[in-house]
């Protein structure tokens, strides 16, 4: 298992290869739907995502009853719905990490790339056993905006583990287990004829 300390530095990031887990700890940050339609509208980002990681997660916050904010769940959201901003967001703001499940599209993975960044694979269904992979919420920008689930959460991890399934050589584990299966049921089918 490699481990990623944040900042995720480009040289480490495009040494990253396909079907690697990784560990990641330090700093990460949350964006789905608003944020990235934020983005692509040309609002203002107040959140340094250079050389970091950003997950594509809804989570489950609560105050607790000293006032800080405890994470109780916070698997990974379905990443294609943000095919149609992803490639720019990557060229604009140095992101080197996504997080999320299900995979991205070509564009994506070409700007990774270009870029230095890799997806990451987040194990969907384990929102809780991620959620204790948090240690601090260290802050949250356009709650308001954008309510609890679509905000930025900033997000101190550690031992946040993922497996690499597209990185920045171009390869991706998915399209690689399409054509696998693909194979396979070609083999299945023509022994049936």
């Amino acid at each position: 298992m490699t481990k990623l300390e944040y900042p995720f530095l480009e040289k480490a990031v495009r040494d990253l290869k396909v079907g690697e887990t990784v560990s990641i700890s330090g700093r990460i940050y949350t964006g789905r739907d608003k944020f990235h339609k934020y983005f692509s509208d040309g609002g203002k980002i107040d959140v340094d995502f250079s050389d970091g990681a950003l997950y594509h997660c809804g989570p489950v916050i609560i105050k607790d009853a000293s006032g800080d904010w405890r994470v109780m769940a916070a698997g990974p959201t379905t990443s294609v719905r943000e095919n149609p901003y992803e490639p720019d967001f990557i060229a604009q703001t140095g992101v080197r990490l996504i997080i999320g499940k299900g995979g991205m599209n070509k564009a994506t993975l070409d700007a990774m790339k270009r870029y230095g960044a890799v997806y990451i694979q987040a194990v969907g269904g384990a929102a809780s056993v991620i959620a204790s992979s948090i240690k601090r919420v260290a802050g949250v920008s356009y709650l308001d905006e954008f309510g609890a689930a679509e905000a930025v959460w900033h997000f101190d991890v550690e031992n946040f583990t993922g497996v690499v399934a597209m990185d920045s050589s171009g390869n991706s584990l998915f399209d690689s287990i399409r054509r696998q299966s693909e194979a396979a049921l070609c083999e299945i089918l023509s022994s049936r004829a």
